[in-house]
């Protein structure tokens, strides 16, 4: 039985993809699930954040986002039973990686998959619903009647926010990077308020929301990234298509809440005075602090329960999109090939880190 890792290299610069055998799994343990993987969904694997938390390893096991089939639990667990059709993400400090045939899973990581869901449907779209959540529930309390901007509302998990705020009765105003992604956006029904057309570089965001809010500004941005310098100073296409710091605050209304995916914002003093003469609060997203503490366990699995309740009742159309790739692991099928390897390398990897494939 194979399973997917990649390898660091000491110098940060070069990644080695690994296919390695693994042992035939032990007896399931206490409160862990033995777990018959159907779907995996590739995210980024964000080796800064596991070298901070001093999770560095040598091999960094790929893919978390799982769905699959209970096969044997532990003598301690409560909430499965073989044969469970379950999804969950594994933890940060996992051992074994979602792109393999079975994984050992703490039943706490878990819930179950209703049977309208798909494997493909669950996989693919719970660490998004979490994100979402967390982004409109816990860090901004979206309400009926607040007016909501969703920055790149064409990605996975735009398309899930936009979804849960309409769902809520908020207003939502979301933004295009290209003329696809726009047509994607006027297709949502309910329609969204409005969609601006960022591709050119010429719209201004926030002219364009104060407009919409007839100058009062919005109540909840949600950002997909921001520019901390001028356009001369960040030259890269991708940069310029985001809003500066200084737009954000400019439509942000009184009492408004700004949630950031920005982990290295920075704010001068004049920036900060700003939102406290507007009231308005300023949270970052990290979806990984669920995992990272067990005091809110009793939420983190409240929200994956309803990520697929709301799948499963139509209120999330799951959708698949460019932007994120998707490897259906089945039983008897191959681990990967090279092809499929590199291609997940590129999705995952910034393009400068040099890529060796290796199959052992």
């Amino acid at each position: 039985m194979k399973g997917l890792y990649f390898q660091q290299s000491s110098t940060d610069e070069e990644i080695t993809f690994v296919f390695q055998e693994r042992e035939n799994l032990p007896v399931t343990e206490d409160n862990f699930v033995k777990l018959q993987v159907k779907a995996c969904a590739l995210s980024q694997i964000n080796t800064k954040l596991l070298a901070e938390m001093k999770m560095k390893k040598d091999l960094f096991p790929v893919g978390r986002e799982i769905a699959g089939i209970v096969l044997d639990v532990g003598s301690k667990v409560s909430f499965f039973q073989p044969d469970d059709e379950v999804v969950g993400i594994l933890p940060l400090d996992s051992e074994d990686p979602g792109l393999c045939e079975v994984v050992r899973v703490h039943e706490h990581y878990l819930v179950h998959k209703p049977e309208k869901v798909t494997w493909t449907e669950a996989a693919g779209s719970i660490r998004d619903g979490v994100r979402a959540y967390t982004a409109l529930h816990y860090l901004s309390y979206v309400s009926p009647g607040k007016s909501v901007l969703i920055m790149d509302g064409a990605s996975a998990f735009g398309t899930i926010a936009i979804q849960l705020a309409h769902h809520r009765g908020a207003k939502v105003i979301s933004t295009a990077c290209s003329l696809e992604d726009k047509q994607c956006l006027e297709r949502f029904r309910p329609p969204i308020a409005r969609v601006i057309d960022v591709s050119n570089g010429k719209v201004h965001v926030a002219e364009s929301c104060l407009e919409e809010t007839g100058g009062l500004g919005v109540d909840i941005v949600l950002d997909a990234g921001v520019r901390l310098y001028s356009k001369d100073d960040e030259p890269a296409v991708k940069l310029q298509l985001l809003p500066h710091k200084h737009d954000i605050i400019t439509l942000l209304g009184v009492g408004g809440h700004w949630v950031t995916t920005e982990e290295n914002l920075q704010l001068d003093p004049p920036d900060s005075h700003c939102l406290f003469l507007k009231g308005a609060t300023l949270a970052f997203l990290n979806d990984e602090v669920w995992n990272l503490s067990n005091v809110q366990q009793g939420k983190y699995l409240c929200i994956l329960k309803d990520v697929m309740e709301k799948l499963s009742t139509g209120v999330f159309r799951y959708a698949k999109v460019t932007k994120s790739l998707l490897f259906f692991y089945f039983q008897g099928a191959k681990a990967g090939s090279p092809t499929f390897v590199l291609a997940l390398a590129m999705c995952l990897l910034p393009p400068y880190f040099i890529i060796r494939l290796v199959q052992t």
